[in-house]
């Protein structure tokens, strides 16, 4: 169960094609959990039950906000980063999460050896 009080982590994921990606993101993860893309507003959201990321296309970035409970946080960043990364390979995308506390949360990244995950 989420909700504004829980644990959160947002990433500015720097792109051109921002709506493109939050769409095909939440069309890929909302297969085994809810969600909704709105291509009007260029917002939103996947509900996997204990977490949750809402995701909004602004110029130049997919802004991305991630709530889940404390144990979960670090585990739903990579699961939602990693695909994020994987589908923008070609444009090299780069998810940095920071965590509502301020703390650096964990990164995903094409890199030549896979993704990686936990770097903070």
């Amino acid at each position: 169960m989420t909700s504004t009080d829980s644990p959160a982590s947002t990433a500015q994921v720097g792109t051109d094609r921002a709506s493109r990606y939050g769409k095909q993101l939440v069309s890929h993860l909302s297969r085994r959990s809810a969600g909704a893309w709105d291509d009007d507003s260029g917002a939103g959201w996947i509900d996997f039950g204990e977490s949750r990321a809402e995701l909004t296309a602004v110029p130049g970035a997919l802004h991305i906000r991630l709530s889940a409970t404390p144990d979960r946080v670090a585990a739903m960043e990579d699961v939602v980063g990693r695909h994020l990364v994987r589908f923008g390979a070609r444009d090299e995308l780069v998810v940095r999460w920071t965590r509502t506390d301020g703390t650096p949360g964990t990164i995903q990244r094409n890199d030549e050896g896979g993704e990686e995950g936990g770097e903070g």
